[in-house]
């Protein structure tokens, strides 16, 4: 799209720019991401992040599959982010014992990491921890000259101009003031938003709290825990009762449990605390670090607008896998409707688009959060271990409820209730952008030719006439490798989705098998986008590529197409009845020109 559109990154006499195209405030991954997909479309950006030195704690772990679509669709290293992390093999399993050295009481698959799944899309969820996501994002920020990465700053004061945002930012450690002017301001603050609150945006959430407590510590637990190696082990110990999320079980780890604040603030924790849960947890003697501890709200919290003016809020709060997640999707809508605008081939009211696109998938992640939360720690205490004072005859209730026949049936019942908690293929690439309605289950993912659908994926090869034209994707193969029982024939099979036809800068025009008739219609949107200096690739099924594996892509399509955002979501499914004039018209309405 040709260069920035907007004006260059000017100086204050300190360190921070005083005019940027975009400034993003929050350097976490989701603004680092940000910025990073804005690079990509040529549009300049600052980041100010008010802490000097991110978190070391873990936090966030499972990239979801949409996630990793976007990282490649940017050619954002997801096959580096792939080889960090946690393997497939040790990732693959949700354990529920009394401690980790006790006694299994049920396992269930954590996620869609079957073979089967590659059906569906072509990045299988993954697990790596935030600080090392946010460490190699920072790798690639380094190296862009497009972005300007400042720690230790803060949003102080936010003023709303017609056409352009003017931010006061803070030294977090000091009394100096910034003033920088923006085109747009992106807020990827978190839950606490200091953007948010200064444009007075209240939120929307549930009226009830509840007080965890995240311990990281350093153990090599593969010797406990022998072959029952997994992502997760929920811990049904009455000292330890939550969970672990096992990011490297020779190594690194955290423990997360409900605090009962009234017997227990969190300010009395102290490190003692945390080693004899962690101690309970493991249930055997092995030494281990205490790295940190700290409290945090679980609590679901959508701000009722995403959006005031040029000003944009990306506020990551739903957790259980979905938060970040979401986060990561949002600054994937916003990308290429900022860029269009900078680049003068979209209106600016394009970005009216994005709170009523966006906050309803956020508010949907965000219930399935609160429902999955509730319902497994509904389980862990209903073990006959509720309000039972005395730690060792809480365990004996707990070991007696499990030898017990109708209690271990709701036991297990309890456990297979929670399946849908560790499998939200639907919330990950089956939500539909303009629809409200909540996934009926957020397991059940099925493919949607429908406008505001992620396109399908299916596997596809490309002709040799339009393998010059696929070189220009500027994508190297998929890289499903790691998938260790798929044969060599089936791993060639597997090399490019259609998911790879879009181009981050251009709509995507797929076409089916056509008539005649049908090729002269879409010859005149082709002309309709280069006399819009619109950027628009062009597929068609049987000259240019062919379906691999699932024939029901093709079928869906012969006699027509789709339209495709910049972001891989369909604007139009084209049938034989759609003129080349309706076409026209849905993409200028989109665009706002």
């Amino acid at each position: 799209m040709g260069d920035s559109g907007s004006a260059p990154m000017t100086s204050n006499d300190g360190d921070i720019p005083g005019s940027v195209p975009v400034l993003i405030v929050g350097g976490g991954p989701v603004g680092l991401l940000q910025a990073l997909l804005l690079s990509r479309l040529n549009v300049r950006s600052l980041i100010v992040e008010r802490y000097p030195e991110r978190l070391g704690a873990p936090k966030a772990h499972a990239i979801n599959p949409r996630s990793l679509e976007i990282l490649r669709q940017y050619g954002l290293g997801e096959k580096r982010i792939r080889s960090l992390g946690t393997a497939r093999a040790d990732g693959h399993w949700v354990n529920f014992v009394t401690s980790l050295s006790g006694e299994a009481v049920g396992r269930l698959p954590y996620e869609r990491m079957d073979v089967a799944v590659l059906d569906d899309t072509p990045e299988m969820i993954h697990n790596i921890s935030q600080p090392v996501l946010e460490e190699e994002l920072t790798k690639l920020i380094e190296q862009d000259p497009n972005i300007a990465l400042k720690k230790g700053y803060s949003i102080h004061s936010v003023l709303q101009g017609e056409d352009e945002v003017t931010a006061t930012i803070k030294q977090t450690r000091g009394e100096n003031l910034y003033k920088v002017t923006a085109r747009h301001l992106i807020a990827c603050d978190g839950r606490k938003s200091r953007v948010r609150e200064l444009l007075e945006i209240p939120s929307e959430g549930e009226g009830s709290d509840q007080t965890m407590m995240t311990i990281h510590f350093s153990a090599n637990l593969r010797p406990v825990v022998g072959d029952r190696v997994g992502m997760l082990y929920w811990i049904m110990d009455p000292i330890a009762a939550g969970f672990i999320i096992g990011y490297d079980l020779g190594e690194t780890q955290v423990h997360i449990s409900e605090v009962d604040t009234a017997e227990y603030p969190v300010e009395s924790w102290t490190e003692e605390m945390c080693r004899a849960k962690v101690r309970a947890a493991i249930g055997q003697d092995v030494s281990f670090d205490i790295l940190s501890f700290r409290p945090w709200v679980f609590r679901r919290q959508i701000a009722k607008t995403f959006q005031k003016g040029n000003i944009l809020l990306s506020l990551v709060s739903p957790t259980g896998g979905l938060g970040l997640n979401c986060g990561i999707a949002d600054v994937h809508n916003l990308a290429y409707k900022i860029a269009m605008i900078h680049h003068k081939v979209a209106g600016a009211s394009i970005l009216s688009t994005y709170t009523p696109e966006r906050r309803s998938i956020a508010d949907n992640y965000s219930k399935q959060s609160v429902k999955n939360g509730d319902k497994i720690f509904k389980l862990v205490k209903s073990l006959n271990m509720a309000g039972v004072t005395d730690i060792e005859e809480a365990r004996k209730n707990l070991h007696e409820a499990l030898k017990d026949p109708r209690q271990r049936e709701k036991v297990d019942e309890g456990i297979e209730e929670q399946r849908e908690h560790f499998d939200n293929l639907e919330h990950h690439i089956g939500y539909v952008y303009g629809s409200d309605k909540p996934p009926t289950h957020a397991s059940y993912y099925h493919p949607k030719f429908i406008a505001g659908a992620r396109l399908p994926h299916a596997w596809i090869s490309f002709t040799p006439s339009a393998r010059i034209q696929a070189s220009t994707m500027r994508l190297e193969p998929i890289d499903v490798s790691y998938v260790k029982e798929l044969s060599a024939a089936q791993i060639s099979q597997c090399q490019w989705s259609t998911l790879d036809l879009c181009n981050p800068d251009s709509f995507t025009l797929i076409l089916g098998e056509q008539d005649n008739q049908g090729h002269t219609r879409f010859s005149k949107v082709e002309k309709h986008f280069e006399d819009k200096d619109i950027p628009l690739n062009v597929w068609r099924l049987g000259q240019d590529l062919s379906v691999v594996r699932q024939s029901w892509f093709a079928s869906e399509i012969r006699r027509g197409g789709l339209l495709i955002r910049p972001d891989q979501h369909i604007l139009m499914r084209i049938t034989s009845l759609k003129s080349s004039e309706e076409i026209i018209s849905v993409l200028d309405s989109h665009l706002k020109v």
